[in-house]
């Protein structure tokens, strides 16, 4: 029991545990990448059984102390060089390892991109483990030498082999998850195989490497790598504060063909040579761009405005409810006693006229209970509101009661499709020619970006919803006839102002 108590054998017992994990490293890498080659059931079989071979054929060369003596003798000589058999097992393997390491980064970088219909094709753990032997003859070969160089007791060789390969073993298969999960970090480790194959070579053909200079460069590249995977991480962190919908929305239209301002200008300038159709048109990016934004979209985007809701006063004569019936082309109108807000209901225009025709006056049995929601809610849930409403429409007042506006399926509608002028009225956005439009100030600001290829229109924090707001907000009073702003290259300029309101805007690309 001395040696229990020797300290020179405990200081070389752990100096040869931490080289022995040091030279198993290399091998341990292999392993994790060979393991991916098997099916999923399996890898952890593949890598037990690996390590355990490494360790096992480490042992049984460590018994064989006399006959590792014996394969530093020459063999025979080629061009006044001795070859040993030691060199000719590194030379093998170095070529072996320069061999596998090639393919696999052929594989995993230039490698042919097949659909495959079919379920995906595993190697044979039988074909992996042969694999693994080969290269652990070599790697077992210069981890044995290493020890017996280091240490005279064969009892601290073997405990050393067994306590380096039981922490390889722990620690195999998170770094096995780690490797595959991480591209850049496998092509890294196909490289380092790259190095320690041309030193083996090159030691089996008597050139010496020093070890030091190979751990330096590995050591670097897993330094840099690290810093790398760190700011990689905190890219992730800074997306997962934007909304997983925003997220999603955004990469859907990426799918589509989706096209920043920029890139479409780039586009208008630079005459395409070989144009491609794209798989989806305008109209359609457009329509799913309104799918994906609705949760986004306040109710006061997409519902007629206060100012242009026409509605029915009981308390007026009933030849001109008839003629303003007659004269408006809507199947729904809310109806009032002598003001908006002093709401009764709903009523159908051809009940309306019935009414009239037949009593002279408006009987309120055909008038429905109105749907009032606050101005608060999204278009969501007012659109769920409009399935179940059998053909009502949805008023939206604010916290004072005070009637904003009126949503009807249509209005959900146009924020997804676009505008469906009705008889009456206008189309707000109206080409004036290459890169200019004539728009009306109601403008709702999701269409208008849709239509100029432009983000910078609208934010989450904004308080307003057309285009007259933007303006207001950004001149911060009521701007005068020819006064402009420029916004992400374009140019807004006021054509018409009419009763305190900005009605008419005239924009144009700017040149760039």
């Amino acid at each position: 029991m001395e040696w229990f108590f020797d300290p020179n054998i405990w200081v070389g017992l752990l100096t040869l545990v931490v080289l022995e994990i040091v030279l198993g490293i290399d091998n341990l890498i292999f392993i994790a990448i060979l393991a991916e080659k098997v099916p999923p059931h399996q890898r952890d079989k593949a890598r037990l059984i690996g390590l355990s071979l490494a360790m096992l054929m480490r042992l049984g060369l460590l018994t064989m102390i006399s006959w590792l003596v014996t394969l530093t003798e020459p063999l025979f000589a080629i061009i006044g060089r001795d070859i040993s058999g030691r060199d000719l097992i590194l030379l093998i393997g170095g070529i072996f390892l320069l061999f596998k390491a090639t393919m696999e980064l052929h594989e995993r970088v230039e490698g042919k991109t097949h659909a495959h219909t079919g379920p995906r094709v595993y190697a044979s753990l039988g074909a992996v483990i042969a694999q693994i032997i080969v290269l652990d003859a070599v790697f077992s070969l210069d981890a044995v030498i290493t020890a017996v160089g280091m240490v005279d007791e064969l009892g601290v060789m073997m405990a050393a082999v067994i306590i380096s390969m039981a922490v390889m073993i722990f620690a195999s298969k998170p770094l096995t998850r780690f490797v595959n999960a991480h591209p850049t970090v496998v092509v890294l480790c196909l490289s380092f195989l790259l190095m320690i194959g041309l030193s083996l070579v090159a030691e089996g053909m008597g050139f010496k490497i020093p070890k030091g200079y190979l751990y330096a460069a590995i050591g670097f590249s897993i330094v840099i790598e690290f810093f790398n995977q760190l700011v990689h991480r905190n890219f992730i962190k800074k997306d997962a504060h934007v909304p997983l919908r925003e997220r999603t929305s955004e990469a859907v239209l990426r799918l589509l063909g989706g096209r920043s301002r920029s890139e479409t200008i780039e586009e208008l300038e630079t005459p395409a040579e070989t144009p491609e159709k794209p798989a989806f048109d305008n109209e359609e990016r457009n329509m799913v761009s309104g799918v994906l934004s609705l949760s986004r979209r306040s109710v006061r985007s997409v519902m007629t405005t206060r100012s242009d809701i026409t509605w029915i006063n009981l308390n007026a004569d009933p030849a001109v409810l008839r003629h303003q019936i007659l004269a408006t082309p809507h199947g729904l109108f809310p109806v009032c006693r002598g003001q908006l807000d002093d709401i009764v209901g709903v009523a159908r225009a051809k009940d309306l006229m019935a009414n009239l025709a037949l009593h002279g006056k408006i009987d309120l049995a055909h008038v429905r209970e109105p749907i009032v929601m606050p101005e608060s809610v999204g278009v969501l849930k007012v659109m769920e509101t409009l399935k179940n409403a059998r053909g009502q429409l949805v008023l939206i007042a604010d916290e004072y009661g005070t009637i904003q506006g009126l949503v009807t399926p249509i209005d959900i509608l146009e924020a997804i499709a676009g505008e469906f002028p009705d008889e009456d009225e206008q189309v707000v956005v109206q080409p004036q020619g290459p890169g200019q439009w004539k728009v009306d100030g109601t403008a709702d600001l999701f269409y208008l970006q849709q239509v100029l290829h432009t983000d910078a229109l609208v934010s989450d924090n904004d308080e307003f919803t057309s285009l007259a707001g933007l303006l207001l907000e950004r001149f911060t009073t009521l701007p005068a006839v020819g006064e402009f702003i420029e916004i992400d290259a374009l140019r807004f300029e006021v054509s018409e102002v009419l009763e305190r309101r900005i009605a008419t805007v005239l924009i144009s690309r700017s040149a760039e």
